[in-house]
């Protein structure tokens, strides 16, 4: 019979558990993911309590709020706080999101628990290396690309052709729903995942670009684009509302088409 188990520096031990804070009537408990490679040690939950009367409403006010009164080592991104940037996506409460447009108050249950992403390699705490994500971004050159002679001022495109970008260009590649994706972990040095899969039909759909045949060409491939099974958790935990798994569908139905 095959045994399997985790690497022994793999597996999570408990942590420091930090004090409630004086006079707090109203708290929260933060039990927070914690990794330093340079310790030699596994990682570690620890665990934070807050005062919600004297902390912003969000999940990203909370940690940076831990960070500055509490425990200055807690390493963490962010930038926007505003849901534009990315920067600061993580796992809460078991779910892929954004920590700046998470309201503590929407997290069930007494304890917030905050991982960092899924599936990729932790830098520190709830930093993560997206190295191989920027590289396969990159491999889908996502920019226009045209052939014909460029015009006097600008490539003009109809309130229509317009419009089919919807639910595309908003994308802020947080990562989220790649590492959300089974068939990403499994295979994820040769599926682009969902993320750049809705990057790509991005300039697929653009009216302007004049490369659908190359960029399909590139894409047509048993991992690339075939390792997808519509298994929708990209879809349902993506932070903006979009729909990555409907823009696999239409490159799909692309290829097919073209061979008709």
């Amino acid at each position: 019979m095959v045994e399997f188990a985790l690497p022994k520096n793999s597996r999570i031990e408990a942590g420091k558990s930090h004090a409630v804070p004086d006079g707090a009537s109203r708290t929260k408990t933060f039990r927070i993911f914690r990794y330093e490679p340079e310790d030699g040690k596994n990682p570690h939950i620890d665990t934070y309590t807050i005062d919600l009367d004297d902390c912003g409403p969000m999940v990203l006010d909370a940690l940076i709020k831990i960070k500055a009164e509490t425990d200055s080592t807690l390493t963490f991104r962010r930038s926007c706080r505003e849901g534009i940037c990315g920067s600061c996506s993580m796992n809460i409460d078991g779910h892929n999101t954004l920590a700046c447009t998470k309201a503590i108050e929407d997290v069930a249950g007494d304890d917030v628990t905050v991982y960092p992403l899924p599936h990729m390699s932790v830098i520190k705490d709830l930093v993560v290396d997206f190295t191989q994500f920027w590289a396969q971004y990159e491999s889908i050159e996502p920019w226009l690309k045209t052939y014909s002679t460029d015009p006097a001022k600008e490539r003009l495109q109809s309130v229509n052709d317009r419009e089919e970008l919807d639910g595309l260009y908003e994308c802020i590649l947080c990562a989220c729903c790649s590492t959300a994706c089974p068939s990403y972990w499994w295979n994820s040095d040769r599926y682009l995942g969902p993320a750049v899969l809705l990057q790509a039909y991005r300039w697929i759909a653009d009216s302007r670009d004049e490369a659908t045949g190359e960029r399909l060409d590139e894409l047509e491939d048993p991992f690339k684009l075939y390792r997808c099974h519509t298994i929708m958790n990209c879809t349902n935990t993506c932070p903006k509302g979009l729909n990555p798994a409907r823009a696999i569908g239409e490159i799909k139905k692309l290829v097919v088409e073209r061979r008709i």
